[in-house]
């Protein structure tokens, strides 16, 4: 039986890390508590310094791509409640474009 609380312990405990919590949470937040969260701004300060250090462009285009990705979500993606329309698609679009040509272009083209 302990097998068995331990699983749902380990359940519950991981239950606000399930997909739809997540992305709630990340709908709801604004920039300046993203931004201002001490957490958030040590990792990525370490993962820019880091990336500055070893000069790689793989280390700093992922963490170009985190923060336009908590950009591209706060903005882009509809309220919860509110349709797909194309209002909202075209700006989610826009943004997955944008962030996939610099990534692009800096991986590939840029040599």
């Amino acid at each position: 039986m302990e097998k068995q609380e331990l699983i749902d312990k380990t359940a519950e405990a991981l239950r606000p890390f399930e997909t739809q919590n997540l992305m709630t949470t990340i709908q709801h937040l604004t920039l300046h508590q993203i931004f201002t969260n001490w957490a958030f701004l040590l990792i990525t300060c370490g993962l820019i310094f880091f990336g500055i250090y070893k000069r790689s462009k793989t280390v700093l285009l992922t963490v170009f791509f985190l923060l336009a990705l908590i950009v591209m979500v706060r903005f882009a993606l509809p309220a919860p409640g509110e349709e797909l329309g194309l209002k909202t698609v075209l700006p989610f679009v826009g943004f997955g474009l944008g962030i996939g040509a610099v990534i692009v272009y800096f991986s590939f083209i840029k040599e």
